[in-house]
């Protein structure tokens, strides 16, 4: 007996229930050249391991969805060509959204660049290895210490022996030229480095300039002044690890320093409107407020007149 086709309507249903979604409509961009925002949380994500706390409920009742480890997604429509801004635990799906929304020709990545060696921006790179996609000589960017503890720790020294992965050593504000069109600059910042420097990146598209910096220990210890670096740039997404000291009452917060977001509103508050607006929130702690549009601190963010990164946003360059 034949089966009769099945109604549209009730196919994109039934690929709803299986967990599918329908393919969207890639951005059109005028240059070329963009940023996608491809997660937004600190290392561990939301919600976090065995999280019983008040913030993660909303996930565990349904009403929240997962938040993906920050990761930037950088895409060139014109060479399709793809980049990734840190490796994290969700790369997985992360390069899904590059190869279904963005740019699915040309080779599963062009390069991944690494900030450092925090579990959530590079243990990623184990989906590259035999046991995952397999790749072969996938460029991954990286400071020297950081390109030394790939070579000489296992699992990661497995994928650069049997070349799933091909090292390019980077140094502290040198310029790595991508195409005419794309520029990247490393910068170092100071941070946790147990294994490894830390960074942040400039990422210079044809008409607009981007800093990225995920990780931080306080603006006052770097030796760039960040209302300078700001003023250089046209967007600035920055360490929101944690709003402020009260949401950390379980641990000792000067292990794990970073800036508040209340801190750094302190330091733009006398700045104008149209530098507030380039500071981008991003990399949140499961516990920060921020990653609820809707809270009374996202809020007060906004009113101020800065921004918070959110999932799938497009940045063009």
């Amino acid at each position: 007996m034949m089966l009769k086709p099945i109604n549209s309507i009730l196919l994109l249903a039934l690929l709803s229930l299986l967990g599918c979604q329908e393919r969207k409509e890639k951005p059109a961009i005028a240059s070329g050249q963009y940023l996608t925002i491809l997660g937004i949380a600190q290392d561990a994500g939301y919600p976090q391991v065995d999280c019983k706390k008040e913030c993660c409920e909303p996930f565990h009742i349904g009403i929240e969805k997962k938040k993906r480890v920050t990761s930037l997604g950088l895409v060139d429509v014109t060479s399709n060509e793809k980049w990734l801004f840190d490796a994290t635990p969700d790369i997985t799906s992360q390069i899904d959204e590059l190869n279904r929304n963005h740019s699915g020709q040309g080779p599963i990545l062009s390069g991944v660049f690494l900030t450092h060696a925090h579990i959530g921006h590079y243990t990623g790179l184990m989906y590259l290895g035999k046991e995952g996609v397999n790749t072969k000589k996938s460029k991954v960017y990286a400071m020297p210490r950081m390109k030394t503890f790939l070579e000489t720790n296992g699992p990661w020294s497995q994928l650069v022996i049997d070349e799933n992965i091909s090292l390019q050593e980077i140094r502290n504000k040198e310029q790595i030229n991508l195409s005419p069109k794309l520029k990247i600059i490393p910068i170092r910042v100071p941070h946790r480095d147990e294994y490894s420097e830390t960074i942040g990146f400039k990422i210079i598209g044809p008409n607009k300039v981007v800093l990225f910096i995920p990780d931080i220990d306080k603006w006052s210890k770097w030796e760039t002044n960040i209302i300078d670096a700001v003023a250089q740039v046209d967007i600035a997404l920055l360490d929101a690890t944690f709003f402020n000291a009260e949401e950390i009452n379980n641990r000792d917060i000067t292990e794990i320093p970073h800036p508040f977001v209340i801190e750094t509103m302190e330091l733009f508050k006398d700045q104008p409107k149209s530098m507030k607006k380039k500071i981008h929130f991003i990399h949140l702690n499961h516990t920060n407020p921020l990653l609820d549009p809707a809270s009374e601190q996202s809020k007060e963010v906004m009113v101020k007149g800065f921004k918070i990164a959110r999932i799938n946003a497009i940045i063009e360059l």
